[in-house]
């Protein structure tokens, strides 16, 4: 029998009413949804009939969700892959491996059993009212066991840590399976974990203790305005699940992506953005940036106190950036060279024609970085020294260490990729790509969202940064092609194999001064990749590694007074040493970057403002090249 709480007790010596009335108010609801009631009240339904109709309407929905999931699996083509993601595969390989030492399997199996006895004794005890310390308890930063109820009431604190254990144990398991290639067991180990995200008790109604009290006290009409948000989402995404992680509230060039400035340059490709000053003298030496393609480039410029562009314009420098398009099938043949010659060789002559100068500072972000590396290699061979510096935001050359994307990466994978982007046409969706990135912090950016958007029947609240994430763009396919074979899968470029328009690219022949920044907590540019770099150029390099991850470690403004940067000097060959090394700071890293690309900036001239130059403006910043939106 569960010992009553404080709590309980307390309520246990009120009136013989007060546990059957209903929250006579708003705020007596809500305390009651909080789990602020005592076990009886908090698990209890509040109207037997209204629940009962409500969960006839999540029947019927159900039934309306699943006959339209049949419809449309029966009108696809069949020229789709059935395992695009070679899991069959790859799950074979570790069912091998485990056949193969059976004795490592029986004891693994004991160790669970063993737990779970443990489990079990513990649970007893604390039934008992002793006090019992928590076998297992969730990792660090893992949100999904915050409410009160997964550590006060005894049962969800049993299913919790029954759900760790298992899932821990399952993980660690698949960890000891030997014999397995190295690709597949990191492969094995990622979806390893992803099947375990999916069946964690937060994400259904009947063990989640914040989804059941909600069910019980609305009469279940949270489920009701859940399937409807579903539904929503499915008409939305034609059949796939779009999730949506923020609300519609942001219109691009009114409330995101305004800083101030003018379209001057346009080709196939990108329009280039010149922006007004906030100085009356500027840097010499103008500043180009090139954002990744693969989303759209106002992650840099969201709302005006997080706007890395309108702080670098405010700092004395003449900012351009590159707005790339979203392609469409036209562009479907458009290649990693174009994206060279139309896109940073256009933009560095657009630039010079602009402001008279020929030695440009540069940025490049991810994957607009990675081409930056390709090209600064091409210029070095080709003796153009028209690139002044190189900064690199969260950005790879070297991919022999490039984290759980390589997971995606594998001859049958890119097969079958080929064959679903010829299917649309030349182009990869950009919901496809959203959901590859979704699933490197699936708790976080699926999980949540299943169960605030679809138990919880929450409407999501407006968020500039996941309004920009769910604003996906295309990718050309043999542009998008070369990227993944070429980079990660072959790492051509790191290894001097790399070829671009008939020329061998070598990265030791690329002398400009280079500031590289990384992120601790970065899944899809990891700092230890990153690092890499500053043995493959021979300029002078600054490394720098900022807290939080690929988005949040970049757009950090000093403002903001949060995260922290490490600086070392010296550059040592590993990161662990440099590391060892490193002197930790408060705050952004921007100011940091500011004093070192202000040294080579050149002296101060009056400020420069789009349409000076021989550039005639086009239109007004953001342009209407980022406005065009993609399934």
């Amino acid at each position: 029998m569960q010992k009553p709480t404080e709590r309980s007790k307390g309520k246990a010596r009120a009136s013989p009413n007060a546990k059957t009335a209903k929250p006579e108010t708003k705020a007596a609801k809500d305390a009651a949804l909080a789990g602020e009631a005592d076990g009886s009240e908090a698990y209890k339904v509040g109207d037997p009939g209204e629940f009962a109709r409500n969960m006839v309407k999540v029947g019927i929905q159900s039934q309306r969700l699943l006959s339209d999931f049949m419809k449309r699996q029966a009108s696809k083509s069949g020229n789709e892959p059935r395992d695009p993601l070679n899991i069959g595969g790859t799950f074979m390989e570790l069912l091998r491996g485990m056949v193969a030492d059976p004795a490592v399997m029986m004891e693994a199996q004991f160790e669970l059993w063993r737990e779970y006895m443990g489990l079990w004794e513990r649970t007893a005890r604390r039934m008992m009212g002793g006090d019992v310390e928590p076998m297992v308890s969730p990792a660090m930063g893992d949100k999904r066991f915050k409410d009160k109820d997964w550590q006060e009431n005894q049962v969800f604190d049993f299913i919790k840590q029954s759900y760790l254990l298992t899932a821990n144990w399952l993980q660690g398991t698949v960890a000891k399976v030997e014999n397995l290639d190295p690709k597949s067991r990191r492969k094995i180990e990622f979806y390893t974990k992803q099947f375990a995200d999916a069946f964690a008790p937060t994400n259904f109604v009947m063990t989640n203790p914040e989804v059941l009290r909600a069910t019980l006290h609305s009469n279940g009409e949270n489920l009701v305005k859940g399937l409807n948000n579903l539904l929503e989402d499915l008409e939305r995404g034609e059949g796939q699940l779009s999730i949506r992680q923020s609300a519609d509230a942001f219109t691009i060039g009114e409330n995101i992506a305004t800083a101030p400035g003018k379209v001057v340059f346009r080709n196939d490709l990108l329009e280039l953005l010149q922006f007004e000053p906030t100085t009356e003298q500027v840097y010499e030496k103008p500043l180009l940036i090139f954002p990744p393609w693969i989303n759209k480039f106002y992650i840099l410029d969201l709302r005006p106190e997080n706007s890395f562009i309108r702080w670098a314009v405010a700092q004395g420098y003449t900012v351009f950036v590159a707005s790339w398009v979203n392609p469409d099938r036209k562009l479907a043949k458009k290649g990693f060279e174009d994206y060279m010659r139309e896109g940073i060789f256009a933009a560095l002559d657009a630039v010079k024609a602009a402001t008279g100068v020929e030695q440009i500072n540069t940025i490049g972000y991810c994957i607009g970085g990675t081409l930056l590396s390709a090209t600064l290699a091409y210029m070095a061979a080709k003796g153009d020294k028209r690139v002044n510096s190189a900064t690199f935001f969260a950005a790879q050359a070297d991919f022999s260490e490039a984290g759980d994307l390589q997971v995606f990466i594998d001859d049958t994978q890119l097969e079958a990729l080929e064959q679903q982007m010829e299917a649309a046409g030349g182009v990869l969706e950009g919901s496809k790509m959203a959901t590859t990135f979704n699933m490197l912090r699936a708790n976080d950016l699926i999980w949540s969202f299943v169960v605030s958007n679809y138990l919880l029947g929450k409407a999501p609240v407006p968020f500039d940064l996941l309004y920009w994430n769910s604003d996906t763009t295309r990718m050309p396919e043999a542009t998008h092609l070369f990227y993944l074979r070429q980079f990660y899968k072959d790492n051509a470029l790191a290894k001097g194999k790399m070829v671009l328009d008939n020329v061998k690219l070598d990265l030791s022949k690329v002398t400009v001064p280079t500031y590289l920044q990384s992120a601790k907590e970065d899944h899809i540019a990891p700092y230890r990749s990153v690092y890499k770099t500053t043995h493959l150029f021979k300029g002078p390099i600054r490394f720098i590694l900022a807290g939080s991850g690929h988005i949040a470690g970049v757009i950090n403004p000093p403002s903001a007074h949060k995260y922290q940067y490490w600086t070392n000097d010296k550059l040592p060959p590993t990161v662990e040493e440099w590391q060892a090394g490193a002197v930790e700071h408060p705050g952004s890293w921007w100011p940091d970057w500011d004093a070192w690309l202000s040294k080579l900036s050149g002296s101060k001239v009056p400020a420069r403002k789009p349409g000076d130059g021989k550039l005639k403006v086009l239109g007004d910043a953001p342009g209407t090249y980022v406005k065009v939106k993609a399934q």
